[in-house]
């Protein structure tokens, strides 16, 4: 018998979820018809956008940006604070009201869950149950839901996303090819962002045109995971509905701080209190550790992780607190600092130079933007002794531009025709990090005045060589100040 599988997922969970709570316990407006995000602190321009209203979306809003950056497109902009507390009370509900047509459920998070209504339908059709969970849901419990209907995992995943909200979609084997291959190869389920470039640089841009590759040429590029993306691409899925309870091999916690945290002893409070849940699980599913990790992210997606073997393998919160802090302090004692800086890049960058003296060669202006706090971790760093590496040739020419002669960093914002070429004294800048550019460019020159033309045409010659990628998404390359450094 073929299989009957459902996948159920809320629509702007987090923000629907915060919505219903408030209207149920006496507001009068409905936060989804604002312009409104669920986010931290903004006061303190921390935390970054974690769900948005429909309204908010129309400005450009988008989910992963920091709150800063959204208030620019909106000033009108209303920010909650998450409450997980509330979210897992109306994930519950939802879970709860799908027991009623399966018992056979995986969430596979706390806003969606698969359903196997594979023996559970009683001579009705697959497409009514989905119709009648997606009404229910609206009236019941006040959300709303996007249903994918499908006769495997896959396919009802990706069902479920196409257009939103409170729609129910069809996505069967024979319909694949209609509804499926036209869409970029980004949408497919599980294909990482890395591969996409990969991918684009085999001229496969869809799912039908992966569809269509060789299994074993993708085999060979990609290994197993060139198998499974043919077999997604294909709509070929055989995994199971994973509703049976197992002994978890590791277990974690985590929290997204409202507010950004550098304080050593503050960061210290918050492990305590995730080691303690911690701590309390593994003594509920009667389990030991025997490694401990500890893993910080910044508010700009950067991670720093350290891990380490417990001399006994314990369930004590004690000694994992013990073993966390060390490896929260070896984190910290790393001395990394992450500043940001912008330039909105023009086409003077790429535009080759074509003049011979390239005192004519005329450079577009671009706007930088440098903020206060950025540029007080750089001079910071400069005043300790430390390195300033420039990410990028951008992030470079935008240091460059707002550096004094005295090696200073003013942060402001403006324009600049900053055109840096051999003979240049860098100001700001002791390291770069950066992509292999191409001939006659003026990034080219700009590496050769920081590293020597000599040393970059034997970089570049040995790049050829190796065949690695050009381009802004291709291969870097570390230009370092410390001859001896590897």
């Amino acid at each position: 018998m073929e299989r009957q599988i459902l996948h159920v997922d809320v629509n702007n969970a987090f923000l629907s979820w915060l919505a219903v709570y408030k209207l149920k316990n006496g507001e009068k407006i409905d936060i989804r018809d604002q312009v409104a995000v669920i986010g931290g602190d903004e006061t303190r321009r921390a935390g970054i956008v974690l769900a948005k209203s429909p309204k908010a979306k129309q400005f450009g809003i988008v989910t992963g940006e920091t709150l800063y950056s959204a208030r620019r497109k909106c000033n009108n902009l209303q920010v909650y604070p998450s409450n997980y507390k509330i979210y897992k009370e109306y994930s519950n509900k939802l879970y709860n009201l799908l027991l009623e047509y399966t018992d056979k459920i995986e969430r596979f998070s706390i806003d969606e869950c698969f359903l196997d209504m594979t023996n559970y339908l009683m001579n009705d059709t697959l497409i009514n149950k989905a119709n009648e969970i997606n009404r229910r849901v609206k009236n019941e419990l006040g959300f709303t839901v996007n249903v994918g209907v499908a006769n495997n995992k896959l396919l009802a995943k990706m069902a479920s996303d196409f257009t939103k909200p409170d729609r129910v979609h069809t996505l069967f084997k024979e319909e694949v090819p209609t509804k499926m291959w036209p869409l970029p190869i980004s949408e497919l389920f599980m294909l990482g962002r890395k591969t996409v470039p990969k991918l684009y640089n085999m001229r496969i841009r869809t799912i039908g045109e992966l569809a269509k590759t060789d299994k074993e040429l993708l085999i060979k590029k990609f290994g197993k995971h060139g198998k499974m993306m043919w077999e997604y691409a294909n709509g070929i899925d055989n995994s199971e509905v994973n509703y049976k309870i197992e002994k978890p091999k590791s277990i974690g916690n985590s929290v997204t701080l409202p507010i950004d945290i550098s304080d050593i002893e503050q960061l210290g409070k918050v492990l305590v209190a995730l080691v303690e849940q911690v701590s309390h699980r593994l003594r509920k599913e009667e389990l030991i550790a025997n490694v401990v990790n500890v893993q910080l992210r910044t508010n700009k997606f950067e991670d720093f992780s350290h891990q380490a073997k417990l001399d006994t393998a314990t369930s004590s919160t004690k000694e994992i607190l013990k073993k966390a802090k060390e490896l929260l302090n070896e984190i910290k004692e790393k001395g990394v600092e992450i500043a940001n800086v912008t330039l909105h890049v023009g086409l003077g960058t790429f535009r080759p130079v074509k003049v011979e003296n390239v005192l004519e060669h005329h450079m577009h202006s671009e706007f930088y933007d440098v903020e206060e706090e950025e540029a007080k971790k750089i001079n910071e760093c400069r005043k300790n002794g430390g390195r300033v590496i420039a990410v990028g040739t951008t992030s470079c020419r935008t240091l460059e531009s707002v550096t004094g002669e005295d090696g200073i960093v003013k942060a402001g914002n403006g324009w600049t025709e900053i055109f840096i070429y051999p003979g240049y004294k860098f100001k700001a800048i002791d390291c770069l990090i950066t992509n292999f550019h191409l001939p006659e460019s003026t990034l080219l020159m700009l590496v050769s005045a920081l590293a020597g033309r000599e040393n970059i045409m034997a970089a570049y010659e040995e790049a050829v060589k190796e065949k690695y990628r050009f381009f802004s998404f291709g291969d870097a390359m570390f230009i370092t100040d410390n001859e001896t450094e590897e």
